[in-house]
Parts: structure tokens; sequence; C-alpha cells
């Protein structure tokens, strides 16, 4: 089982601002893949993954990293400072 957390427009098309989940994903990709074909809302939440960023257990990563041993993953679109 893994953490899953969404953070701002990604949050709000999928309706959850966290669940765990069980997945057979070796990757950032598959564990989207299966997110995806669960329903229209995650479908379309990650529609266009170069929106999106992702942190493994609060660290940032890329979409090929794997999962192993990772308890957090978070999806967020990208960061402005100022």
């Amino acid at each position: 089982m893994i953490d899953v957390m969404y953070f701002a427009w990604v949050r709000e098309r999928i309706g959850e601002p966290r669940e765990r989940v069980e997945t057979s994903a070796a990757t950032v990709a598959e564990l989207v893949d299966e997110l995806r074909a669960r329903e229209e809302r995650y479908a379309a939440a990650f529609a266009d993954l170069s929106a999106l960023r992702v942190a493994l257990d609060q660290e940032l990563s890329d979409f090929d990293a794997s999962l192993d041993g990772v308890r957090e993953v978070a999806f967020f679109p990208p960061m402005t400072g100022g």
C-alpha cells in the first residue's frame, strides 16, 4: 500500500486530498497508468504529465522513478517562487 497525495488542481479534479492505494506498479509512470484506468476523474487529472510534478517520500522525483520502498507519492503542479 502507498499513500497517494494530490495538491492544487490535481486534488480538485480527483476530489480527494489523499488516499491509500494498493498497487503492483514498479514506477511512478505505472502507478499513473493504474490511476488513469480507474475512472474519468483520474484520467483528466493525469492527462498531461508535463503539467505535473511528483515527490516520493517528500523528495522531488521523476515519473520513471522506482516505487520500491516508497511509502508516499505526491502529485502537484509546478511551483513558482516569489
